[in-house]
C-alpha cells in the first residue's frame, strides 16, 4: 500500500498542468503545449486593406452584426461561410472593399474575444487541477500518518485508500480532457485565417 501511495503521489506532481515542462514565466497558469499568444495580431491573419479606419462601426448594422455571428460560429460549415461571404461582398470596388473591412473588422473582433474567453477557461481548469492535486497529496500523508499510528482505525485507513484512488482517477480523467481542450484556440485561428482569406477574395 505504501509502495502504491508513493507512484500515486508522484503522478499527481508529474501531471499537474505545466509540471515537467519549461513554461513561460509571464504565463504561470497556461496548460498547453502550445505557446500562449493573448490576442491575434491582425497583421497575422489579414492583408488587406487596412481596417484601422472602421473600429466598431460594423456593429451598428443588425444584418451585419446577425452575419458575423453566423460566420464566426463553427457549426457553420466553411463553405456556407465562404458562399455568404462571396454573397454579401459585392457591387463596384469600392463597394467590395468597403463592406470587406466592415465584415473582417467584425470576425476579427468577436473571433479574437471568443479566443481569449477559451485560454482564460484553460488557465482556470489548471488552476483548478492544481488544487485538486494538492489535495490528493494532503490526503496521502493523512494516510500515511494513520498508518503510522499504532492500533489505527481499519475501517479510517480504508476509507482514505479508496477515495484517494477515487480522486486520483478522476484527476486523470480531467487531465486528458485538456488536450483537446487546448486545441480550440488553434481551431478559433483557423477559422478566422480562412475567413479572413476568402474576404480578401471576394474584394479581390
Amino acid at each position: 500500500m505504501r509502495n502504491l501511495l508513493l507512484l500515486i503521489a508522484a503522478t499527481v506532481s508529474l501531471l499537474v498542468p505545466g509540471a515537467g515542462m519549461t513554461a513561460d514565466p509571464r504565463f504561470p497558469d497556461w496548460p498547453c503545449t502550445q505557446i500562449k499568444v493573448p490576442e491575434i495580431s491582425v497583421a497575422a491573419v489579414w492583408s488587406g486593406p487596412s481596417i484601422d479606419d472602421v473600429g466598431t462601426a460594423w456593429e451598428s448594422d443588425p444584418a451585419l452584426r446577425n452575419l458575423v455571428a453566423r460566420l464566426a460560429a463553427r457549426r457553420t460549415p466553411l463553405n456556407a461561410a465562404e458562399a455568404a461571404i462571396s454573397e454579401f461582398i459585392s457591387g463596384d470596388a469600392a463597394d467590395r472593399q468597403e463592406k470587406g473591412k466592415l465584415l473582417f473588422a467584425g470576425l476579427f473582433t468577436i473571433l479574437n474575444q471568443e479566443r481569449s474567453q477559451v485560454m482564460n477557461g484553460l488557465e482556470r481548469f489548471s488552476r483548478q487541477q492544481a488544487a485538486f492535486a494538492n489535495r490528493i497529496r494532503v490526503e496521502i500523508s493523512e494516510l500515511h500518518e494513520l498508518q503510522d499510528t499504532p492500533g489505527g482505525d481499519e475501517r479510517k485507513l480504508d476509507e482514505l485508500a479508496n477515495r484517494i484512488d477515487w480522486d486520483t482517477r478522476i484527476f486523470e480523467e480531467r487531465r486528458k480532457t485538456i488536450s483537446y481542450a487546448c486545441e480550440v484556440p488553434v481551431l478559433i485561428e483557423q477559422r478566422l485565417f480562412a475567413l479572413a482569406r476568402a474576404i480578401q477574395q471576394a474584394i479581390e
